[in-house]
């Protein structure tokens, strides 16, 4: 929208430095973290560091990328962010596309719809949750943070509404060209779908990589924790158990602050990296997933 008269662009103007100041307010904090994990040690114990590094030095990301333990934690992560966002976008695709159809040519699609909508609202609980996954076996594995999350309700509801949005005709048209439902769905339904698909693939990728309490609780060795379960272990706790004789030399020539900055920074890297490739495809996704029931 463009304003001409004077009053229309002191709004416009408004509107842009209050945008702009919630920017900045959202981006400080990085920023903030950025700086103290390149100082040093004494500059970020004084408290100094504000928007750029004080001393500039690596030492605190050389003493966490020596870390065996951090390393094996970013690779559990990177396998469970792999595997469970395949295992989610599998599921949510398949069990979307059908509770998309209507009931006349899906009989019981209401029974199971609401079946998995009360889900959102009512759980077992924590200990029958656990119990579950103990008598399958799953403790202590990788599938034990895949399998009880494999079907996200939320996002099959935004998908298959964004399926019920697109034309019918195309469908109709399709299965007079003799074609079956997986053709229709990896072949016309998906690439429709693009804004959807990478809305809830995003939700996929930062569900498994912030989440930590699962690794907590499911994990009987810290040598199998995730990523984020060992950096709250190790950066709010402070387990000293997981810090080794051979990093105390280290330690001290790097402080907390700094430590906990490089880690934190390292951990939240690969979202800031893959979020401004689906940016363009996400409120677009969030829209069109929404309007339908």
């Amino acid at each position: 929208m463009t304003y001409t008269s004077f009053s229309g662009k002191l709004f416009a103007a408004a509107n842009y430095v209050f945008l702009i100041s919630i920017s900045l307010l959202c981006i400080f904090p990085l920023v903030h973290i950025w700086a103290i994990s390149f100082s040093s040690s004494t500059a970020a114990s004084a408290g100094i560091v504000e928007l750029w590094p004080v001393d500039f030095t690596f030492k605190s990301y050389s003493f966490v990328l020596q870390k065996q333990e951090f390393l094996r934690s970013m690779q559990i992560s990177v396998q469970r962010v792999v595997l469970g966002v395949a295992v989610n976008m599998l599921l949510t695709v398949m069990l979307a596309y059908a509770l998309s159809k209507e009931s006349r040519s899906f009989k019981g699609r209401t029974w199971y719809a609401w079946f998995f909508v009360l889900t959102i609202f009512i759980n077992g609980g924590f200990i029958p949750w656990y119990l579950v996954i103990k008598e399958a076996g799953l403790l202590d594995s990788l599938w034990a943070l895949i399998v009880p999350g494999a079907v996200p309700v939320f996002n099959v509801v935004l998908l298959l509404n964004f399926f019920r949005s697109l034309p019918k005709e195309i469908e109709e048209s399709a299965f007079v060209d003799g074609a079956s439902h997986w053709t229709i769905l990896w072949r016309i339904f998906l690439p429709l779908s693009l804004p959807a698909i990478a809305t809830i693939g995003l939700f996929a990728i930062v569900g498994h990589w912030n989440a930590w309490f699962d690794g907590l609780i499911l994990m009987n060795s810290p040598t199998n924790y995730p990523l984020q379960s060992y950096l709250q272990t190790v950066v709010i706790n402070h387990d000293l158990s997981l810090i080794n004789s051979s990093d105390m030399t280290m330690l001290a020539e790097v402080s907390d602050r700094t430590l906990k900055a490089a880690q934190t920074l390292l951990g939240a890297l690969p979202i800031l990296m893959v979020y401004p490739f689906l940016q363009k495809y996400f409120v677009k996704g969030m829209v069109l997933g929404s309007v339908k029931e």
